[in-house]
């Protein structure tokens, strides 16, 4: 008997901006990525959700904004 689970997370980016500011580790360009994951259990999509990440364009950092 072979039992198969497949479970999934897709990432898709949806859109890329530029941002105001320098990154504080290489000082290059900051970029706002809006990012959609999609988790799916045997196919049959379980959860949505968008989320926007702030990422330097040289040296590819994912960089967290404080207010």
């Amino acid at each position: 008997m072979c039992l198969v689970f497949v479970c999934d997370q897709d990432e898709r980016v949806i859109g890329r901006y530029a941002a105001p500011g320098a990154c504080p580790y290489c000082g290059g360009a900051v970029q706002v990525v809006d990012v959609e994951n999609q988790w799916s259990f045997c196919f049959v999509p379980l959860y949505n959700k968008s989320k926007r990440r702030h990422l330097c364009s040289t040296c590819g950092r994912r960089l967290i904004v404080k207010s």
